[in-house]
């Protein structure tokens, strides 16, 4: 259960992270992926992803730099795409960025992710593995219950009104 945790606190984090950056730019405030849960789900998929790399990459800062870049990058494509094409909605658009491609992915973001892999792997990662590997089996299931709801309930509704204003339920 130690992968779902990980899942779950970055996207979480993941969600701070967003509502820090939209307040600072002046951007739209609501960054959720779900209906209920203050989760971005892509930022737990890419996290994932990027903990899985190799060990001769994790140890090597620059190969960890560029590797989470492009790994954290490729989750952000692949999110984007099954939001587009399976839930027929669009959470995100770089398309006015440079090096943008298909205005789902863009080249300063991917240089961030870079960054962000760095504090992932040598900062924030020993500091969550052991309190996560803690949790008690019947709260995982409790909490993979609930992701579990919030996520179909969010993709049937996602699919049905085709807009993501459809989960702004509290405004």
């Amino acid at each position: 259960m130690i992968w779902f945790w990980n899942f779950l606190a970055y996207s979480f984090l993941g969600f701070l992270l967003e509502t820090a950056f939209a307040t600072a730019i002046g951007g739209r405030p609501n960054r959720k992926g779900l209906l209920v849960l203050p989760l971005c789900p892509v930022y737990g998929l890419g996290a994932c992803l990027i903990l899985l790399l190799p060990g001769w990459v994790t140890v090597r800062p620059w190969a960890l730099f560029l590797a989470g870049g492009l790994t954290a990058t490729a989750a952000e494509y692949i999110t984007a795409l099954y939001h587009e094409k399976v839930l027929g909605v669009s959470f995100w658009s770089y398309a006015g960025l440079p090096g943008n491609l298909q205005g789902r992915v863009c080249l300063p973001f991917s240089l961030a992710w870079g960054a962000l892999s760095l504090g992932l792997v040598y900062w924030l990662q020993p500091i969550l593995a052991p309190l996560l590997a803690r949790i008690p089996a019947p709260v995982s299931w409790m909490a993979l219950a609930t992701l579990l709801t919030d996520g179909l309930i969010t993709a049937a509704l996602l699919r049905r009104y085709g807009d993501t204003r459809c989960l702004q339920w509290y405004k």
